[in-house]
């Protein structure tokens, strides 16, 4: 069956078309994400952040002497017109700590929206593997100098409304890295043991730790050592840590007791009076304990989150402290922060998952500006979204190919300055 269009409008017709979800054109595409972008910086800016520019370009040398904190160690570089090694910036609060000098006693709050350029497209769409360097409009804010635990709880706040503002249902998971590195290490101080005990837990793969820890008990009754903990006993904080899974309420008073068994009674304690802060708020409710994220432990420390929304398997946020990180770059004080990762929350704002309809006013080819603006004020005093387009423009792009989703208005009614004779035009 060939393809039926709607019979072309006559030159003399103003027209209203209301595209919904599945008619929508590609050159809307980005709106939703600019919108959403947008929030954020209100978000912060409510808050106290300030923006944060920066040069997109850096020595490489920061990058390559902290490869491990970055997502991907993938980075474009050029020999700058002084033999320098540069890089375009594939991170930023890396470029934020460095630049950045507090005052002692004070903080500096800062929020960005900046393009960094990196590999994207791997499974989570954070993985380097499979994927291509790309331009990302990467989203965060940092928190540095004298944090204090109100600090980490508004950052904490933020992450988590920072996912609400998607409109869609949403987790923040959070840990507490020096409690798993301390229930780590007293397994083994093996570092490389250590690793492969951290990337299982952050598997939540619970039986190979035990493994780990068994094999490490029989290499030392081989070898006669005597251990004041075996291996495997020192492994069970570990594997009841890392099987912790809920809403703080529920799984504070086990974590506690395991602290108080690895002496982190001033570390546990930091951590509920941070999560008990966003008791009884809408973000709290949010919140789930989980001891499987991990993260370099030559940079961060403390409380380390992620962030997830309904619809992307991945994570689409992600922070915590980074206190070392600050300290490798000389800096004194704490930093926290975090990142959203907007090249993965693109996918929330496909055109099909998109129920907001979208007004486009046709006017006449030949028409006055004066007229058009005129018309288009109707809209905009109305509170409605509407881009004008003239009939050529109109009849010139992709829009007609699904008429069955397009709906066309009558004339534009010259009287009461409103579109009336609303009807749908299939093919007629």
């Amino acid at each position: 069956m060939s393809e039926v269009r709607p019979a072309p409008a006559s030159s003399e017709d103003w027209r209203v078309i209301n595209v919904n979800s599945q008619a929508r054109p590609p050159f809307f595409r980005d709106l939703r994400s600019g919108e959403y972008s947008g929030n954020l910086r209100k978000l912060y800016e409510n808050f106290g952040y300030r923006p944060y520019k920066m040069s997109k370009f850096e020595e490489y040398e920061l990058y390559l002497r902290n490869k491990e904190f970055l997502i991907s160690d993938a980075i474009i570089t050029f020999t700058d017109t002084d033999g320098r090694l540069m890089a375009l910036k594939p991170d930023v609060t890396l470029s934020i700590i460095k630049n950045t000098d507090v005052k002692p006693g004070t903080t500096d709050k800062l929020f960005y929206s900046e393009n960094v350029y990196r590999v994207s497209g791997g499974g989570s769409g954070l993985s380097s593997s499979g994927g291509t360097f790309k331009e990302i409009m990467q989203t965060g804010l940092e928190c540095i100098g004298a944090v204090d635990d109100y600090c980490l709880s508004e950052v904490l706040l933020l992450a988590a409304e920072s996912l609400s503002l998607t409109g869609k249902n949403f987790v923040l998971d959070v840990g507490q890295l020096d409690l798993l590195f301390k229930a780590v290490d007293r397994v083994s101080s093996d570092p490389a043991v250590a690793a492969a005990i951290l990337r299982c837990a952050e598997e939540k793969n619970l039986h190979e730790i035990a493994e780990i820890a068994a094999k490490i008990d029989r290499e030392n009754a081989e070898k006669g050592i005597a251990t004041r903990l075996s291996a495997s006993y020192a492994a069970e904080a570990v594997i009841k840590l890392v099987g912790l899974y809920g809403k703080p309420a529920e799984i504070l008073p086990e974590v506690e007791k395991i602290a108080s068994e690895l002496g982190m009674e001033a570390e546990f304690g930091q951590f509920r009076t941070v999560l008990e802060a966003l008791s009884g708020t809408a973000a709290g409710e949010k919140l789930r304990i989980d001891f499987s994220i991990v993260s370099d432990r030559n940079y961060y420390n403390g409380i380390a989150f992620k962030g997830y929304v309904e619809g992307i398997p991945g994570r689409v946020l992600s922070g915590g402290c980074y206190d070392r990180l600050a300290g490798k770059l000389s800096k004194k004080g704490k930093a926290v922060g975090f990142a959203v990762y907007l090249d993965v929350l693109e996918r929330l704002w496909d055109p099909e998952d998109d129920k907001t309809d979208e007004i486009i006013v046709v006017y006449p080819d030949g028409s006055s500006p004066s007229d058009v603006l005129a018309k288009m004020n109707d809209f905009s005093c109305g509170g409605r979204s509407a881009r004008a387009m003239s009939e050529a423009e109109f009849q010139a792009r992709e829009l007609l190919r699904d008429p069955g989703n397009i709906t066309v208005s009558g004339k534009y009614c010259e009287t009461s300055g409103n579109i009336t004779e609303f009807r749908e035009m299939r093919g007629e």
